[in-house]
């Protein structure tokens, strides 16, 4: 019979969980989440509407996310200037952006400006008019943004490495596109995207702070349980995506830098994924703790060959990354990727020791009460129990869950994704 470690001494039924989280859908589709805290006078509020860059077109991409931060800069109610004055005369904020999936918004005042704000937030989502002149200026920052982003090592590494794990994807396109994706975009453009996408079907918010779970839902309901779209488009099916079939080498070269911004990795499990849990502590060992785990001790610590050195585990809706990425003298970057993929070998060979696997234990269920102290925290932790389905007593079960896996399970989840002969390897700097 396996044996599960105890638990620490966390006061666990003061998380967030079914006793105190309230869940209902309004009759137009809007999910709501809300957890109550009166030991802070503020309120946030968080969510997100189901359309994001996977519905952009190839010569438009940035699409969404041109569209989400353009619905502040005027509505029919209010000129730009006046929805700012608005929120600053009441020390309250509010904005939106855009990922693959969705369209996000968030925000944060006194309790009390908690129908100023969803009014705002109301007006924004239904009602935006797309000036052209505010457009233009956000067009110019973008486009400042882009060219800032195109000289930056990381960000060209990072931006060929998903292109290639996930081909002809919206996993693989960036959602803030490129120079000519975005001057190709126009008013009318954003006036389409928003009739055909933004409706209440699929939307979700969380209010979490000084109020009642009665008057929440009473303040949501005045300020968007009317809004209806009959013409809200249903979220596409998104491609299978496969394991790479064979290793990957692409260099990026760009005049002038210094250093070279290297990433190798593979596929990831998705986040229903039951590897998902071992995958992560295995992630946490092998560049996440202390000092960046093994990657960090061997690449950095050790053999002195980079700046920066770790890995991360990305898990989405329909599939993930394992990557590892460091921050190298040109020089020494050949000699990096060599001792990376000896260490990825040893993850796949033998299983973690279990003092490393009871130290990563220890920390994820040490560092959760922390990411749960204020109330952003805690709304965006209710947004992913809603966003990955994964339950409202997850918090509570969460410990035990960290605790049940063991180190044949990570060794099984290494082996699952990682093949050490069949890795993309991206890098960006100066010229080889």
């Amino acid at each position: 019979m396996k044996t599960i470690p105890a638990k620490p001494h966390v006061a666990w039924k003061s998380l967030p969980g079914p006793q105190d989280i309230t869940r209902i859908q309004l009759p137009n589709g809007i999910t709501l989440l809300t957890r109550t805290n009166f030991n802070s006078p503020s309120i946030v509020i968080s969510g997100y509407l189901a359309c994001g860059s996977l519905f952009d077109q190839p010569d438009k991409l940035g699409l969404a996310q041109f569209t989400a931060i353009s619905l502040m800069r005027g509505t029919a109610s209010h000129s730009f200037q006046k929805i700012y004055d608005a929120l600053e005369s009441a020390g309250a904020n509010l904005g939106f952006g855009a990922s693959v999936h969705n369209t996000s918004f968030g925000g944060r005042a006194l309790a009390e400006d908690l129908p100023l704000l969803l009014k705002l937030l109301s007006e924004s989502l239904r009602q935006p008019t797309f000036p052209k002149d505010q457009v233009e200026r956000l067009r110019a920052q973008f486009l400042t943004g882009l060219a800032i982003r195109a000289q930056d090592t990381g960000d060209v590494s990072s931006l060929a490495f998903d292109a290639t794990l996930f081909p002809n994807h919206p996993y693989g396109r960036p959602e803030d596109g490129y120079p000519e994706t975005i001057q190709a975009i126009q008013v009318n453009d954003l006036a389409a995207f928003h009739q055909l996408h933004y409706g209440p079907r699929g939307m979700v918010i969380v209010v979490v702070g000084a109020i009642s779970p009665e008057l929440a839902v009473a303040e949501v309901q005045k300020a968007l349980g009317d809004w209806q779209n009959s013409g809200q488009i249903e979220s596409p099916a998104l491609p299978p995506v496969g394991a790479p079939a064979q290793n990957f080498r692409q260099h990026i070269a760009i005049a002038g830098k210094s250093q070279t911004d290297l990433i190798i990795g593979t596929l990831g499990p998705h986040r229903h994924s039951p590897d998902f849990m071992p995958a992560s502590l295995g992630n946490n060992i092998l560049g996440q703790f202390g000092m960046m785990g093994r990657i960090g001790d061997v690449v950095r610590e050790r053999a002195g060959l980079a700046y920066h050195a770790s890995t991360s585990l990305n898990a989405w809706i329909a599939a993930g990354s394992w990557e590892v990425s460091a921050g190298v003298n040109p020089a020494n970057l050949q000699r990096a990727i060599d001792l990376i993929r000896r260490e990825l070998e040893r993850f796949v060979k033998r299983p973690v020791f279990k003092h490393e696997l009871k130290d990563s234990q220890a920390n994820f269920i040490g560092r959760l009460p922390l990411s749960l102290e204020s109330n952003n925290g805690v709304a965006n932790a209710l947004l992913n129990l809603e966003r990955f389905q994964l339950g409202l007593d997850y918090y509570p079960r969460y410990p035990q869950s960290v605790l049940e896996v063991t180190p044949e399970q990570i060794l099984s989840a290494a082996k699952k994704y990682i093949n050490p002969e069949r890795l993309i390897i991206t890098s960006a700097g100066p010229e080889l």
